[in-house]
């Protein structure tokens, strides 16, 4: 069933386009009427990033929510991953974090939690979309049973002690200089807080956020900033999280990034050793490099595939066990500890890792070469290019010239009529070839 409303992340737009006071007001009040489970006091923990737009958002929310009689937690600028958790923690029905993660400052969005502090089913969402364009006059909340609204304070404590724990015992960061590039967004008290009370020496940048600033030349979507900062500061690490703070990319001592795969590798192969993979494997998507799946076979482990997106990833791992997943963006997933992505938790990992070997960053944090990735985006008009007679024919063409010395990955945008092509193997030159032929092929039929 097609959803109006949720994307693969919850709710995301333009800010005051998409994304309207009107609608954020329909959001708290469907989801906290879906959230109304007994007859107890209901409450619900809202977070938000830094952006201008999250002022707007939260007085709509809070506005829709005390309508259907539910009380609101004010938690202020924290991460989605401590929402997540502050949620559960706290006994709230629901959790709600206001941010576009990744996005420029002028879109926003909004992202809904259960009481566990994982995110909604597809279930749930389509059962708050109903209530949206419903006409819920009658189900609101009587004068006397409206809910309060609340500053909460020592939020940002809490989560910092929270990550912390996260460590083993008596673990310092002393001897550490570390970059930590907070991208102006969520993570900007936190993170350097949390990481100067561990021992490290700590230099911030991208944490002086004015509401338009979020992700600009910042953070995990641009590492240059952290790289360029890396080098001049002589820092044994860097890293730099996204707006929200659920992805992160780090940079070796030398200014080189390391992405979510070779951090995926550097915690499955240390958590094996201390025998804390809960099974033999990992879980990733279709995106991650296959030199990441080809060093884990030679750790004896497994890396499963999913879709695009973080929730798929969460979803294979709950059902089946697994406690380390993730994204080559730098979302991990680290269920021991979190119930979604979290880019600091995942940061902290690769530093007690780090510091158990006692070697560069340089060393430990590339653990494979990864294959030449080539990804091609070929825009169309109407229709599904993808049961052309003509492209699936080249498709086939292009699988049996790779001969599995390489792998293709064809799907359609979840946002965009777009087609996207990613191919990679051990030969380049090869690899370009059948991703242009498919290219070809999708575009005279787009034409």
């Amino acid at each position: 069933m097609a959803r109006k409303y949720f994307g693969t992340d919850g709710i995301r737009g333009r800010a005051n386009g998409t994304i309207t006071p009107e609608l954020a007001l329909k959001v708290g009040q469907a989801a906290g009427l879906v959230f109304r489970r007994g007859e107890h006091r209901h409450r619900v923990a809202i977070g938000k990033d830094t952006r201008l737009s999250g002022y707007m958002i939260e007085t709509a929310l809070v506005a829709g929510f005390s309508s259907v009689g539910m009380d609101v937690l004010l938690l202020g600028p924290m991460p989605t991953p401590a929402v997540a958790m502050l949620a559960r923690s706290m006994r709230a029905d629901l959790g709600v974090m206001i941010s576009a993660s990744h996005n420029p400052f002028d879109d926003n969005g909004i992202k809904l939690f259960g009481p566990d502090g994982y995110k909604l089913s597809d279930k749930v969402e389509q059962e708050i979309e109903r209530l949206i364009d419903a006409d819920i006059t009658k189900r609101l909340a009587k004068a006397e049973a409206l809910g309060r609204a609340k500053r909460i304070d020592g939020v940002h404590d809490r989560y910092i002690e929270f990550a912390k724990h996260t460590l083993p015992r008596n673990l310092s960061l002393e001897g550490l200089r570390v970059v930590i590039d907070c991208a102006n967004g969520a993570a900007y008290r936190v993170a350097p807080e949390a990481l100067w009370e561990l021992g490290a020496d700590v230099i911030s940048i991208g944490v002086e956020p004015d509401g338009f600033n979020i992700n600009r030349e910042c953070g995990s979507t641009f590492p240059e900033a952290l790289c360029r900062k890396v080098r001049e500061m002589r820092a044994d690490i860097g890293i730099a999280l996204d707006g929200d703070a659920d992805r992160v990319v780090i940079a070796d001592e030398q200014g080189h990034v390391v992405d979510g795969d070779q951090l995926l590798a550097v915690v499955a192969e240390s958590w094996q050793a201390d025998g804390r993979l809960a099974k033999p494997g990992i879980v990733a998507t279709v995106m991650s490099n296959l030199g990441l799946e080809r060093y884990l076979q030679t750790l004896k482990l497994s890396l499963v595939r999913m879709p695009v997106g973080d929730r798929y990833v969460l979803e294979h791992m709950r059902e089946h066990g697994y406690n380390v997943g993730g994204e080559p963006s730098g979302h991990i997933i680290l269920s021991d500890y979190t119930t979604t992505g979290d880019g600091f938790i995942a940061a902290l990992q690769v530093l007690a890792v780090i510091k158990k070997l006692d070697k560069p960053v340089s060393q430990i944090c590339h653990r494979f070469a990864p294959l030449p990735q080539v990804l091609k985006n070929v825009r169309y008009r109407s229709g599904k290019p993808l049961e052309n007679s003509k492209v699936r024919s080249a498709i086939e063409d292009a699988e049996q010239r790779l001969n599995g010395h390489g792998r293709l990955v064809i799907r359609p945008s979840g946002t965009e009529p777009v087609i996207r092509v990613m191919g990679e193997g051990d030969d380049k030159t090869l690899v370009e070839e059948v991703v242009d032929v498919i290219v070809d092929a999708l575009t005279d039929h787009a034409a």
